[in-house]
């Protein structure tokens, strides 16, 4: 156990030293500042007639999910409207049975004008290879030329364009009939002429080729397609108006949860203590509902926003504050783990340390209470092996040393915050996690690599030339001489693909461990392509795009 807990008063609050921060970079204060606490009880709480709506409609649902016939093009669009709107948490079991009965029907057998449908095909397609069925591409051979060509007649074809062009993104390596598809489709998709579309197929072309479904963050994409569905004269309504109130009341939750972090922030004050560092604990709780929305995963979600803070305070001491000796007292501390190494720090890094001590007896006494101690565990030593992980990246800097490719992947790998956040929001599930869960987690495996890969290079791609610091742009161009940025932007884009076709593989069944693993990667990957494009970091500089995804998911109701 650690030494005793000190109180905050023995701790002040300035540090003559802040006015000379080594290599600072200018953060943007809070958007949000306190905005949160207005959120009280009485505003978010759900009215007894409101709960009684929401559960009538729900069953509405789940009868039209247990009656529609699952051989059918209906429940096939059925399945993909409920989730798309963002509610299959709601039918997990309904949609499992029907998913598996239409996977059991030998489908590339079954005859009928349905089954040579592009759309019914490419859709049901993608449906299966979602959930981890290993669906083969072979069943679009059919629609392939003996050139190996889509057909040109396709064209014609919209809704069947769009939803091979969904489908093709759940491609793995090898599927060369997937990686035509994509190409064919995503061309004609972007020449099309919408004049004569629908408003709502042309909305989702559009969405699409921003951000395909496979790539979208599942909260953010149900809002945006509430309006495209209702833009869809099919459209059911009962479905519709239940989709609507459960994200409203879900959005309630998120307020609550908002309005208890916020005040756990405040109370810490950093942004007077550690004013160079970014006060983001608003887009962190963003960060959290992309990989935990459902609203049991009330722990996780708090877990996962307070570490994702912390970690960010971190990092910026690391890159923009510490000096060496600074950085090496608070490495070696953060190693002992222990409350009396707060005497041997310096003001500033002991309301860092002190927090972060804080937070995890906090994930330790929440494991006290069903009885496990591993959780809290595997999440310590994962934020241990980061903040080393942070150590070396300040030594290369300090000595102005650009390491391989190699190296720096190697040091990324814990640096990439990947498995510290995950680590410490799976302590939040209690125990639904057992310990051989967090032994993949930290494993070097094919699916863990994939997503913090695909986080390092998109991180960096969008920093490169705004922060200072070492990034795996100016290792590529160290590694090959003579290589430009756009020639390492060009390289990283070729890995971002692979890396996605290589999650898409360790989805497939069997899986080597539960779905709810798997999903944790995806998820992160989801987020990094949201919110890191090329020069754009939409956590540093979170006044823009991530304003108004937080405006749209916390604050703006879907009106009814």
């Amino acid at each position: 156990m650690a030494g005793g807990n000190p109180s905050d008063a023995s701790l002040s609050t300035k540090d003559e030293r802040f006015e000379n921060a080594r290599r600072s970079v200018k953060y943007h204060p809070s958007v949000w500042r306190d905005h949160f606490l207005a959120y009280t009880p009485d505003i978010t709480e759900l009215s007894t007639s409101e709960a009684e709506e929401l559960q009538k409609l729900k069953e509405e649902v789940r009868k039209l999910l247990i009656t529609t016939p699952d051989d059918s093009l209906h429940k096939i669009e059925l399945i993909d409207i409920v989730q798309r709107l963002g509610v299959t948490y709601q039918f997990e079991d309904e949609i499992e049975i029907s998913l598996k009965n239409i996977y059991d029907t030998n489908y590339s057998e079954c005859n009928g004008k349905e089954n040579n449908d592009l759309h019914m095909v490419a859709l049901r397609f993608r449906l299966l290879r979602q959930e981890g069925y290993n669906i083969s591409s072979d069943v679009f051979n059919k629609f392939i030329d003996h050139e190996r060509k889509f057909k040109k007649p396709l064209i014609n074809n919209v809704q069947g364009i769009l939803s091979l062009y969904e489908a093709a993104h759940l491609g793995i390596q090898g599927e060369e009939i997937l990686d035509e598809a994509l190409e064919f489709s995503s061309s004609h998709l972007r020449s099309m002429n919408q004049i004569h579309m629908s408003k709502s197929l042309a909305a989702q072309i559009n969405e699409a080729l921003k951000i395909p479904i496979r790539k979208t963050y599942v909260r953010l994409g149900a809002r945006k397609f509430m309006t495209i569905y209702q833009d869809d004269d099919s459209h059911n309504e009962i479905l519709l108006k239940f989709a609507k109130l459960d994200f409203n009341y879900v959005q309630k939750i998120y307020q609550k949860e908002l309005h208890d972090v916020t005040r756990w922030w405040e109370a810490l004050d950093f942004k007077n203590k550690l004013p160079f560092a970014r006060d983001r604990v608003v887009e962190d709780f963003f960060w959290a509902v992309s990989d935990y929305f459902e609203p049991q995963y009330h722990l996780s979600r708090i877990i996962l926003t307070k570490s994702v803070a912390m970690i960010t305070v971190i990092d910026d001491i690391y890159d923009h504050y510490g000096s060496m000796d600074d950085l090496q007292l608070f490495t070696d501390a953060v190693e002992r783990w222990d409350y009396n190494c707060l005497g041997n720090l310096p003001t500033y890094l002991r309301h860092c340390y002190k927090a972060l001590l804080d937070f995890y007896a906090e994930i330790e006494d929440e494991n006290i209470k069903v009885g496990i101690s591993y959780p809290v565990q595997y999440a310590r030593e994962e934020m241990k092996k980061m903040i080393k992980g942070y150590y070396e990246e300040a030594k290369w800097y300090y000595n102005n040393y650009i390491p391989t490719t190699e190296e720096y992947m190697k040091v990324s790998f814990v640096t990439g915050g990947h498995l510290m956040t995950t680590t410490a929001s799976l302590a939040g599930l209690g125990n639904l996690v057992s310990k051989e869960d967090f032994d993949w987690v930290v494993s070097e495996s094919p699916m863990t690599w994939a997503g913090v890969k695909m986080g390092r290079l998109m991180n960096d791609m969008a920093g490169y030339g705004v922060e200072p610091k070492i990034s795996s742009v100016e290792c590529y161009m160290k590694d090959n001489t003579g290589a430009s940025k756009e020639e390492a932007f060009a390289e990283f884009n070729k890995q971002l693909k692979k890396a996605w076709k290589d999650i898409n593989k360790e989805f497939l069944q069997p899986t080597v461990v539960p779905r709810m693993n798997l999903v944790r990667v995806l998820y992160f990957a989801r987020l990094m392509y949201l919110l890191y494009k090329p020069g754009e970091d939409g956590y540093g500089n979170s006044k823009s795009a991530t304003k108004d995804f937080i405006q749209y998911l916390f604050i703006e109701p879907v009106p009814v």
